[in-house]
């Protein structure tokens, strides 16, 4: 929707051509004509919007028991809304696009348009060469800010685990129970419950949303302690904000002599 803002912005009257319900597809089109990659996405999103299409028909068509809906990626409206900056984005051409019209701002944009300005027009092109550069293969789903952990979080749940299946270092395992806040219930009776609430406590989860988060914060809990060096994690709720600082010895899961 940002790109879709800022590609649309002091765009000209006649580039919109006639179709002027969908400003970008008509962008596209008449860029296709002079840019062969803009021309082969427009083949590519024109037959996807067919296949909707047909898949919409097809469903209004057909009683509920017997609805069969042909497969198609799981769209939801504003994907569809956004649908040709998105596969622009997809098939990696969405940086070469816009840069084609920066180049060719004049033919396109008024002069007060972004992409005229002869410094925010080039930034934005060169801000999209990273996100064409991915590999979407999977999408967000509307829980993905406490199902898609970081690397961070992967690594503690990998020791949060192993504290549990070492045998041989029985101390370790009761001190990821200092926060739990179950009043029944011991790490031995369900560790694999605890050890996600644990992680949750430090990490997003669905009712908190983690803000900002960074390793190897010193705090001094008293002036005659070192400082210790811990994780630090701001949260959000619906209500209030909330700063959490962890020790390193616990996320390691090892307290020690630590109070």
């Amino acid at each position: 929707a940002a790109v879709e803002c800022c590609v649309l912005h002091g765009l000209k009257r006649r580039a919109a051509g006639f179709l002027r319900s969908n400003k970008i597809a008509a962008l596209f089109m008449k860029v296709g004509k002079s840019f062969p990659l803009a021309e082969e996405l427009c083949k590519k999103v024109q037959d996807l919007e067919q296949l909707i299409e047909n898949a919409r028909n097809q469903a209004q068509g057909i009683p509920e028991n017997v609805r069969k809906v042909p497969k198609l990626p799981n769209l939801s409206p504003q994907a569809i809304k956004h649908l040709w900056i998105r596969t622009a984005l997809f098939e990696k051409v969405l940086d070469k696009i816009v840069h084609y019209l920066v180049e060719n701002s004049s033919k396109y944009y008024e002069k007060e348009a972004l992409l005229m300005d002869p410094v925010d027009g080039p930034i934005l092109a060169s801000l999209l060469v990273g996100p064409c550069a991915l590999e979407y293969t999977k999408m967000k789903t509307a829980d993905h800010f406490w199902t898609d952990p970081s690397a961070d979080e992967l690594v503690q749940r990998h020791r949060i685990h192993s504290s549990h299946c070492r045998q041989d270092s029985p101390t370790k395992r009761p001190a990821l129970c200092i926060q739990k806040r179950h009043s029944s219930g011991s790490m031995d009776d369900r560790p694999s419950l605890s050890a996600r609430d644990y992680v949750e406590s430090l990490h997003q989860n669905s009712r908190a949303t983690l803000l900002y988060g960074k390793n190897n914060v010193l705090v001094q809990p008293r002036d005659d302690m070192e400082a210790i060096p811990g994780y630090l994690s701001l949260h959000q709720t619906a209500d209030i904000m909330a700063l959490k600082w962890t020790p390193n010895q616990l996320m390691n899961g090892s307290v020690g002599d630590l109070d």
